[in-house]
C-alpha cells in the first residue's frame, strides 16, 4: 500500500474509533446516570461514577462525596454503590457493611429496601430508552413531521419528464383517492410498472389532471454502511434505470430482479445528474421482509427508497414530537425482536449479529453522513443498549432485576453460592456474545 492511501486508511479508522467512543460514551453516560439519580433519589449512596474502565486519567468529588471520573478505556461506565465489593454491584463489601451502623447501611445497594434497589437497577435502561424518545422527538421537533394530506414541497430529480408542481396537493393517483399517505403507500404499491402515471391534483385551490413519475421510483434514498451498494460507490440520489437491460420504473421492480438474481450479479445503468453509467453489483444476503411480514433470509443491494417527492411538512407540538419519538424507540425494540424470532427459526444468518467492530463501522458512517444521520444513530444504539441490559443474564441490569423478583417472591435473596454460580454463568454467556459479535465482525460478508 502507498503511502497516501496508508495515511487515508488510518485516518478513516481514526475517524471511526472516534465518532464510536463519543457515541458510546453519551450512551454509557446517560445509562449510568439512570442508576446514579434514581439510587441517590432513593436513598442510595453513590461512591464512584466512572466513564470508562482502568486508570483514571480525569476525577473531581463532588459535594456529596461521589467521585466522578474518566477511566482510560472509554468502553463502559459503572456506578460503584456505598458497600459495593465491586463495580458492577454483584456482591457485597462484607468489612465495610460491618463498620456501617444500621442507619447507614440503608444508604448501601445491599442495605435499601427491595423497591429501592429494582429501581435503582432498571433506571439504567430506562433513561436508554428516555434519551431515544428525546432524540427521535427533537429531531422530528425540529425539522418537522409530514402533512396529513399529501403535499409536494419539492420534486426530486428524475429523468423522467413531469407536469407536477411543488405545492400540488395529491387527489388522486391513477384514478385512486390518495386522502392521506396510508392510502398513497397503499396506492404505489398498486401501481403499474410504467414510467408515466396519472395525478389528480389540486393546485392554485382547483383540481387537475397531470401525469408524473411513478410515486415510488429506482431512486437511492440512502444506501447502507457495508453493503454491495456502498462498495460499489452508488449515492444518494442515484435513479436506477435498468437492471440487466430491462426497464426499472419503480423500486419493487429493483427489489424483483435482485430477489431474482438469487445471489448473482446484477448488471445496472445508474443515472446521476444527468449522465448514465453502467455498474455490476453482487448482492448480498440479508434479513428481507417476507409475505407474513417476518424477517427472512434474502437479497439486497443494500438501498433503500421514497416517494418521488419531498413532502410537504408541519411542526409538531412537544407532546405530539414524544409521542412520535415513543414511537420510533418502539420500533427499534420490535424490529430487535423479530431479528432475534427470526434468527432463533433459522430464517435469517446469524451474521446479523454486529460485535463492536460493526457497530463502529456504522457509527462511523453515520458521523460521515452528517450531524443528523449521527444524532440518529446515537438514538438507535440507546434503544438497543438498554433493550440489551434488561435481557435476563446475570451481570446484567435483567439479571439483577431478576434477583429481586426472586427476593420479592421468596422473601429473602438467593443464596450466596447460587448468586456466585450465576454471576459466573452470566459473565460467561456475556462473554461468549461478545466474541460471537466479534467473530461475524471479521468473518461475515
Amino acid at each position: 500500500m502507498e503511502l497516501p492511501a496508508l495515511l487515508l486508511s488510518l485516518g478513516s479508522l481514526a475517524y471511526t474509533v472516534a465518532t464510536f467512543i463519543v457515541a458510546l460514551s453519551i450512551i454509557v453516560f446517560v445509562h449510568e446516570f439512570g442508576h446514579y439519580i434514581v439510587g441517590r433519589w432513593s436513598g442510595i449512596r453513590a461512591e464512584v461514577f466512572s466513564i470508562g474502565f482502568g486508570p483514571v486519567v480525569w476525577s473531581r468529588m463532588d459535594k456529596r462525596g461521589t467521585r466522578w471520573q474518566i477511566a482510560a478505556l472509554p468502553f463502559g461506565g459503572y456506578v460503584k454503590f456505598l458497600g459495593d465489593a465491586n463495580a458492577s454491584s454483584a456482591g457485597a463489601d462484607e468489612a465495610t457493611m460491618a463498620q456501617l451502623s444500621e442507619a447507614e447501611k440503608r444508604h448501601t445497594m445491599h442495605g435499601a429496601p427491595l423497591w429501592a434497589r429494582a429501581a435503582t437497577v432498571f433506571a439504567g435502561p430506562a433513561f436508554n430508552f428516555i434519551l431515544s424518545i428525546i432524540v427521535f422527538g427533537g429531531m422530528l421537533f425540529f425539522t418537522g413531521i409530514a402533512t396529513d394530506q399529501p403535499t409536494i414541497a419539492a420534486l426530486k430529480p428524475l429523468p423522467v419528464e413531469t407536469q407536477l408542481m411543488p405545492g400540488d396537493r395529491i387527489v388522486s393517483v391513477d384514478g385512486k383517492p390518495t386522502p392521506d399517505y396510508e392510502a398513497l403507500g397503499k396506492v404505489a404499491d398498486e401501481l403499474p410498472a410504467q414510467d408515466q402515471i396519472t395525478y389528480v391534483v389540486e393546485r392554485d385551490g382547483r383540481e387537475e389532471t397531470v401525469t408524473g413519475p411513478t410515486l415510488i421510483p429506482a431512486l437511492v434514498q440512502s444506501v447502507l454502511p457495508a453493503s454491495a451498494a456502498g462498495d460499489a460507490g452508488l449515492a444518494v440520489g442515484d435513479v436506477i434505470v435498468k437492471a440487466n437491460g430491462k426497464p426499472i420504473p419503480r423500486f419493487d421492480d429493483l427489489r424483483g430482479e435482485v430477489q431474482a438474481s438469487a445471489g448473482a450479479p446484477v448488471a445496472l445503468s445508474v443515472w446521476r445528474d444527468g449522465e448514465v453509467f453502467d455498474t455490476t453489483l453482487t448482492p448480498r444476503q440479508r434479513p428481507v421482509t417476507g409475505e407474513d411480514g417476518g424477517l427472512e433470509t434474502g437479497y439486497q443491494l443494500g438501498i433503500s427508497g421514497s416517494f418521488m417527492f419531498e413532502p410537504e411538512t408541519r411542526m409538531p407540538g412537544p407532546l405530539e414530537a414524544l409521542k412520535s419519538g415513543a414511537r420510533m424507540t418502539w420500533g427499534v425494540i420490535d424490529s430487535t425482536f423479530s431479528a432475534i424470532s427470526s434468527m432463533v427459526a433459522g430464517k435469517i444468518s446469524t451474521c446479523n449479529i454486529n460485535g463492536p467492530i460493526g457497530m463502529a463501522k456504522a457509527t462511523g458512517n453515520a458521523a460521515s453522513a452528517g450531524l443528523t444521520s449521527f444524532i440518529w444513530m446515537i438514538a438507535a444504539l440507546s434503544t438497543a443498549i438498554g433493550l440489551l441490559n434488561l435481557f435476563p443474564i446475570p451481570v446484567l441490569d435483567g439479571g439483577h432485576l431478576v434477583f429481586h423478583a426472586y427476593e420479592w417472591a421468596r422473601g429473602k435473596p438467593p443464596s450466596d453460592r447460587v448468586m456466585n454460580v450465576a454471576l459466573a454463568v452470566g459473565l460467561t454467556v456475556v462473554l461468549a456474545l461478545m466474541f460471537f459479535g466479534l467473530s461475524n465482525d471479521l468473518f461475515c460478508k
